[in-house]
């Protein structure tokens, strides 16, 4: 009897996997695995938390959802804790497995992990590589992706014009796993990570798992209707359908890329196809582009510098990198999106390049530290995209432009009754838009009209930002 594991990674589903697919088709008997690696967990070099509370349950909740699918199908997934470079090779040669097949990504740390395993396997056990976290399969590129373009658009239009994006794959009818220990899926305190908060102006009570992630799509694309109106209101920042929210089941691997550009395609083939429909598609290209630009440059994209090598004097205040981080910069856009990042896991697009441009352009912060903090909070979390959008947005990555988001008229364009401000700073309720945006334009007796007494409800902002503002346009 053939026997193969599986090591299940950032693609925690059973539907269009071809990690397990193949090995199922392979072996007469699969060993699914996942591994809790204590590397995971803990404090980074920018002194961030690594996996936060609501990354840390949504993945727990991602994992216990896989079990329960492979045991629908007969199978059992075996859940272990330790460094997957000792776990899976005594895994193998207990089982005496004849291959290890797992996921591959392209980013430092995760190929580490996967040389790590790779070298330590009993000998005579192969390692079997499945390229399956995009839209794009790696080897259906027009260009191989050492030599693809750095600049979005026209990698974007060659692969279109070029390439097609493969059918899923169903996931298997049957799985036939040995009797083993199952081992227990680890709790927040055993994982050294606290409690996530709860909080009823979450955009969406985010559930960890493929069962929710499809629930999800069937809510938004089917049930709600919502994706012919996606490009028109992917910018707004407040409720649960302004857009799609896949992103986390993305992240995790719960739902493919593949599996959603198939309900796109149905979709506008029984409904509509418009604009709308082909800008889900547009973003996921947009994930594609930073996953084959890690695979590319790898270790340079966690450089001060990018993958550009731009030479900048980044500051290093821990003071005003805490006060961005908790929320207190007394600018109060950037103050809510941070608020609301802390306390659900989440956060608008139109957030994210705010906050980060505020951090990288206004405050001149390193932007590692703002994305190693990202990485701890967002539950949608993805090595490559995240690192790619700030190095993006900081102006050492993708981009030849020099560009910042002034979040003054950011928030007066996309929150102009200041509905999201006060909902995530409630002490300014109350106050017309044009202090609710700029609190630090009220005289005292505006503020005591109003019922705010500045400095006390609402701090003053951190600098002068709108001189700040001023400076950058008179510089770039």
């Amino acid at each position: 009897m053939s026997t193969a594991v599986v090591w299940f990674r950032d693609d925690l589903r059973v539907a269009d996997n071809p990690t397990l697919a193949d090995a199922v088709d392979a072996a007469d008997a699969v060993v699914p695995v996942y591994v809790f690696d204590p590397r995971e967990y803990g404090e980074t070099r920018y002194g961030t938390e690594k996996r936060g509370p609501h990354r840390t349950q949504f993945r727990r909740e991602s994992v216990r959802d896989l079990r329960a699918s492979l045991r629908d199908r007969g199978g059992a997934l075996f859940v272990r804790r330790g460094r997957p470079e000792a776990v899976l090779p005594e895994l193998a040669d207990r089982t005496d497995a004849d291959a290890v097949y797992a996921q591959t990504k392209p980013s430092v740390e995760e190929l580490e992990r996967e040389r790590g395993v790779r070298d330590a396997l009993p000998e005579g056990v192969s390692f079997e590589r499945r390229w399956t976290h995009t839209l794009y399969h790696l080897t259906d590129l027009p260009t191989a992706y050492d030599r693809i373009e750095d600049t979005f658009t026209p990698w974007r239009k060659e692969v279109e014009r070029h390439s097609a994006v493969r059918d899923p794959v169903s996931a298997p009818d049957t799985i036939r796993t040995p009797d083993l220990e199952l081992g227990g899926i680890p709790t927040q305190s055993d994982l050294g990570v606290a409690e996530p908060p709860t909080d009823d102006r979450a955009a969406l009570p985010f559930e960890g798992g493929e069962s929710a992630g499809k629930r999800r799509l069937e809510e938004y694309v089917w049930a709600g209707d919502h994706l012919r109106d996606y490009k028109a209101t992917r910018n707004e920042l407040s409720g649960a359908n302004y857009s799609s929210k896949f992103s986390p089941w993305l992240a995790a691997g719960c739902l493919s890329p593949r599996w959603i550009h198939a309900e796109v395609r149905r979709y506008e083939d029984d409904r509509v196809a418009n604009e709308d429909t082909y800008w889900l598609v547009f973003e996921l290209l947009w994930r594609d582009f930073f996953q084959f630009q890690f695979l590319k440059h790898g270790a340079d994209f966690f450089t001060p510098t990018g993958i550009r090598d731009v030479d900048r004097r980044w500051d290093r205040d821990r003071e005003a990198f805490r006060r961005w981080a908790d929320g207190a910069t007394g600018v109060p856009f950037v103050d809510a999106n941070m608020r609301e990042l802390n306390r659900t896991g989440y956060m608008s697009n139109r957030g994210r390049q705010n906050v980060a441009s505020f951090l990288a352009d206004a405050l001149g912060i390193d932007w590692r530290w703002g994305a190693a903090y990202f990485e701890s909070r967002l539950i949608d979390y993805d090595v490559a995209s995240n690192w790619g959008n700030w190095a993006y947005q900081a102006g050492v990555g993708n981009d030849s432009r020099d560009n910042y988001f002034n979040v003054l008229s950011q928030a007066e364009r996309y929150d102009s009754e200041a509905a999201y401000v006060t909902t995530w700073l409630p002490e300014l309720e109350g106050l017309p838009p044009r202090f609710a945006h700029r609190p630090w334009r009220m005289s005292d007796r505006e503020g005591t009209e109003y019922g705010v007494e500045l400095g006390v409800d609402y701090p003053r902002p951190m600098i002068d930002i709108e001189a700040r503002y001023d400076e950058l346009r008179n510089t770039r």
